[in-house]
């Protein structure tokens, strides 16, 4: 199973549509997870064309755009749970695998700042922005390889 995972899309002011090195990476998928700040509802509709979405709100996104603040999935039998926020940096491993003890990989957005990090079998994953990229090199995304309901790959992939 292909998962693409973006987050801090803000549109429209950095996402004005779906830019092309995205939409490239969407074709074939599976599953897209956005970790907030979308800002604007039509980018989860625009998204949905290629594929089913999971959303989480995040501190940018307006009235219109219909998330949880969290939520916990299976996707191909891998348990996964998304939040916009994970908090500080310091001690985040530990907090997120106490938030949700049921998943396997916890997606989460908001610094901007891509990250794959785990430990004994616990994950989290931030695709950072494929728009505005801050202090980064890169404006990047995730793709996730999911077999066997557990996650095989995890790659962080600059799209500008």
């Amino acid at each position: 199973m292909k998962v693409v995972v973006l987050s801090d899309t803000h549109a429209p002011r950095f996402w004005k549509a779906c830019p092309p090195r995205v939409a490239g990476h969407l074709r074939g998928a599976d599953a897209i997870l956005h970790a907030g700040d979308v800002c604007v509802g039509w980018v989860l509709d625009e998204l949905a064309v290629h594929a089913p979405v999971h959303a989480v709100k995040g501190n940018n996104d307006g009235p219109d755009v219909e998330a949880p603040e969290t939520l916990e999935l299976t996707l191909g039998g891998l348990r996964v749970a998304m939040i916009h926020d994970s908090g500080q940096s310091r001690g985040r491993l530990a907090r997120m695998r106490a938030r949700f003890p049921e998943a396997g990989l916890v997606v989460f957005g908001h610094s901007h700042i891509p990250m794959d990090s785990g430990a004994d079998g616990f994950r989290i994953f931030n695709p950072g922005s494929p728009t505005d990229r801050r202090r980064q090199p890169h404006g990047t995304l995730g793709l996730l390889w999911i077999e066997n309901g557990a996650l095989a790959e995890a790659e962080i992939v600059p799209v500008t």
